[in-house]
């Protein structure tokens, strides 16, 4: 006896399956990526505003940046740059790490995206409601009541990496194996690349 798995058809006549299934999967993933929020700990690459970059200096210096997106605490940008410092100590055979420089700057932008705001033109036709404006200025004239502000940080260091034995004697060294075990919660995972 051979089992036979009826075939479904929408009011149309059509057949549903495969195409459906693959509708609602792409539909669910569209979703889950809309809803992400905060920082993606990965590797910055051309293009992203969000992710490290680290680039060596000398055998044992290196730069190493995070940038956060928008609204991510400054606390949690300095934590992935610190993650990442540790990480780049690992890799290259060292355990220990000391900042030379470190920093971190904040760009605050303010965005309208309650209501409408009306936007004026000399002769182009340009009057009209607009769903958001972003500005870099804190004081909008003609729409100043509902402006939020939306800071981003960006946190850089120089890090100079020692092997255990050149720790003992710098004061303030950090150890790699240490920073990485008290982080909490571990990056997420990288996405994935299609």
């Amino acid at each position: 006896m051979t089992h036979v798995t009826p075939r479904l058809e929408s009011r149309t006549g059509h057949r549903t399956g495969k195409a459906a299934a693959l509708s609602l999967a792409l539909a669910g993933a569209m979703l889950v990526a809309a809803c992400q929020t905060g920082p993606v700990y990965r590797e910055r690459g051309p293009g992203d505003n969000v992710g490290y970059t680290d680039q060596r200096l000398t055998e044992n210096r290196y730069r190493v940046t995070f940038a956060g997106g928008n609204n991510v605490a400054r606390e949690e940008v300095e934590d992935y740059l610190l993650r990442r410092a540790a990480e780049v100590t690992l890799e290259n055979g060292y355990s220990h790490f000391v900042f030379d420089a470190r920093d971190t700057n904040a760009e605050t932008h303010y965005r309208n995206d309650f209501g409408p705001r009306t936007r004026f033109g000399l002769g182009f036709g340009s009057f009209g409601p607009s769903p958001w404006y972003y500005s870099s200025f804190a004081f909008d004239p003609l729409y100043d009541r509902d402006l939020r502000p939306i800071t981003r940080f960006d946190a850089y260091s120089e890090i100079v990496m020692l092997d255990a034995a050149q720790a003992e004697n710098v004061p303030g060294s950090i150890d790699a194996r240490q920073v990485l075990g008290s982080l909490n919660p571990p990056p997420p995972p990288p996405p994935p690349n299609y």
